[in-house]
């Protein structure tokens, strides 16, 4: 273990060009076009947003990929498969609920057959965000945002990490958001399920160490993707079962649900698969537990330059030290 730890430390300090806990997406990132050709990926997610534009190009650049979704057959799953025909890619459409064990044992399988072995890369990007004020977030809408953004996650990453361990190598990416980091009054359970994520995620990434694997934060700002439109779905269906009295309490935040829109925005959601394969084509060892993603603000950055300094300053010393320094270097 010693070993591996050293590895990954002597990784870190080949380059001081190595990408940090903080590290933001370079301007020329879009121009970069690493060859994933050899490296499996699964991604959950993929019918719409960051998880079906991700899925396109990262077969696109010689990936196998594997693009889960729920509720098969469906269109979306429908024009992936032709995409994928029509352009020959290496693109497998599995079904997997995040919700169910069941479901994402079988599919985790599916996807390591598929791969000949343990998964290269699993990228958690499955969520749902729900508007409204934390009062009127009841307990179904509470248990939903958590077992999809934080249980869920925790279903296909322990379901994947088994191979991953015993080929000392992989690497997991979570997709959390700013609001993982900072919160504004009226964004229901959403921040709060994402905080839980990126804890869960970095503690994660301290264990997976000795075993060779990286894990990576991702934290998009806002994009106009189908989230916006499904979010107003969630919201919309909270409302009808809401307490009259408690939207009542809040009249400004509770006017906002169900009301989002997204469609204004003009950043272009490719940015996080851009970044994501950016990262994956770095040496193991070397790649950032945080990366901020968006071309306006990041308000998150002062954030996760003084949790690194902290977790280091609390544990640096300690046993867990090597693993934590590796982590943050």
């Amino acid at each position: 273990m010693d070993k591996k730890m050293n590895r990954r430390q002597l990784l870190a300090g080949v380059s001081a060009a190595v990408a940090s806990a903080t590290t933001v997406l370079p301007a020329s990132a879009k121009t970069i076009r690493p060859k994933l050709i050899g490296t499996s990926i699964l991604i959950t997610g993929t019918s719409s947003g960051f998880g079906y534009l991700g899925a396109l190009h990262y077969a696109r650049h010689g990936a196998k990929v594997i693009a889960t979704m729920r509720n098969l057959p469906r269109p979306e799953a429908a024009e992936l498969a032709k995409i994928a025909k029509s352009e020959n890619l290496d693109l497998h459409i599995v079904e997997l609920d995040v919700l169910s064990d069941e479901s994402v044992t079988k599919a985790v399988a599916q996807a390591e057959k598929i791969a000949g072995g343990g998964l290269n890369v699993v990228i958690n990007n499955a969520g749902i965000g729900m508007a409204g004020p934390i009062e009127v977030q009841d307990l179904e809408a509470t248990q939903l945002m958590f077992d999809t953004n934080v249980f869920g996650v925790q279903r296909v990453t322990r379901a994947a990490l088994p191979a991953m361990r015993v080929k000392k190598s992989g690497q997991i990416f979570n997709i959390s958001s700013q609001l993982g980091r900072v919160m504004v009054p009226g964004f229901g359970q959403y921040s709060p399920s994402k905080f839980a994520l990126e804890a869960m995620s970095e503690q994660m990434a301290y264990e997976l160490v000795q075993h060779g694997i990286d894990v990576t934060i991702i934290q998009p700002g806002g994009y106009p993707t189908d989230i916006w439109k499904k979010r107003n779905a969630y919201d919309n269906a909270l409302l009808k079962r809401a307490d009259k009295s408690r939207l009542e309490a809040y009249p400004a935040l509770s006017a906002r649900m169900g009301a989002a829109q997204g469609g204004g925005r003009s950043a272009d959601p490719m940015d996080i698969p851009h970044a994501i394969s950016e990262i994956i084509a770095m040496p193991a060892g070397k790649r950032p537990l945080r990366r901020a993603v968006h071309p306006g603000a990041k308000p998150q950055l002062a954030i996760n330059k003084i949790s690194a300094e902290v977790q280091v300053g609390f544990l640096g010393n300690s046993p867990l030290g090597p693993w934590v320094k590796a982590v943050h270097s």
